[in-house]
């Protein structure tokens, strides 16, 4: 017959036993759903960084937008196609390398 080890018998360690299953499996706070909610938590401290670094690039090019008028009239032209009163606005598009056998 096989004998049970004796500090098993004992009602404490078996309830703490018990205790850590419970909270290492069972319990709604388990060991898997607290590593998933870990790597939720490094997934957006990681956003979190990449829209800072974005934040200040988008700073900087505003400083410069503001503090250069030909920096500003470039980009209000090649971004919004504004343009003089009087002067054309021509849009050209890029050859495809797949149309370039028709010529």
């Amino acid at each position: 017959m096989h004998r049970i080890p004796s500090f098993l018998r004992n009602k404490y360690v078996l309830a703490g036993l018990l205790f850590g299953v419970w909270m290492l499996f069972l319990d709604s706070n388990n060991l898997r759903i607290q590593w998933e909610l870990d790597q939720e938590v490094r997934a957006l401290e990681d956003g979190v960084r990449y829209y800072r670094s974005e934040l200040e690039k988008t700073q900087k090019r505003l400083k410069e937008l503001e503090s250069d008028p030909a920096q500003l009239e470039k980009f209000a032209r090649e971004t919004y196609w504004m343009h003089r009163p009087g002067e054309e606005v021509l849009l050209v598009e890029p050859l495809d390398p797949e149309d370039s056998d028709t010529l």
